[in-house]
Parts: structure tokens; sequence; C-alpha cells
């Protein structure tokens, strides 16, 4: 099966940068839409931004629109997020998340392959 693995969060200060990656193995990466979602302490898992195989079209939430930053490498099967101008309400586990086709790529529900998380902390 696919699996997928996150790395890079950690303690932030407010207004800093940090680069967030997902490794996956096990599946034909190269053909995957993919994305992140990220989810608070007693809060919903929300949708962050989505990157499709085709044209590597991105889609991105309303918080996070110019300040975050999907890609891909499929030569290295791994895909990033490029967070600039962090916030406090940035502040979750980040989740990244494949699947064979997707019909909205906003739902979760749509994504049957998932990482384990990594916590993203933003302090002012």
């Amino acid at each position: 099966q696919v699996q997928l693995v996150e790395s890079g969060g950690g303690l932030v200060p407010a207004g800093d940068s940090r680069r967030l990656s997902c490794k996956g193995s096990g599946g034909t990466f190269s053909t995957y839409p993919l994305a992140w979602f990220r989810q608070a302490p007693q809060k919903e898992r929300e949708f962050v931004a989505a990157i499709s195989w085709i044209d590597d079209e991105t889609y991105y939430s309303d918080s996070v629109k110019g300040r975050f930053t999907i890609s891909r490498d499929n030569a290295k099967s791994t895909m990033y997020l490029q967070m600039n101008n962090l916030k406090p309400e940035d502040t979750a586990v980040y989740y990244c998340a494949a699947a064979v086709v997707v019909g909205n790529v906003r739902i979760g529900s749509e994504y049957e392959y998932w990482g384990q998380g990594t916590q993203v902390t933003v302090s002012s």
C-alpha cells in the first residue's frame, strides 16, 4: 500500500518560514493528486492546499493564500509545503494525503492515503 511520511514541523516564531515535506512510497506517486490538511486540538480537520498531477494545478484555502506554496518533486516522490509569514493560528498537526482520483480536492474523505502528521507550533 501507499505510505506517506511528513517531516519538517517544529516550534516556529511568528513571521518565520518553514518547509514541510511528505515522502511517498509503495505507489505511483507521480499520478496521484496530493494535498495538505491540518488539524488543531478540538477542531475539525481543514483543507490547506492541493496539487494535481495534471499540469501541477494548485489549490489553496483562503487562510493560506499568498503565504503557502505547495509543490511536488516526482523524481524524489516528495511533496512540499512552503509556509511563509507564519501566524499563531497556523498552529496544528499537518497531514499529507494522496488518492488515485479526487472529485473535490478540498474534502478529506476523498483521499485514501494519509501520513502520520507533523506538528507545527507558531508562537509570538
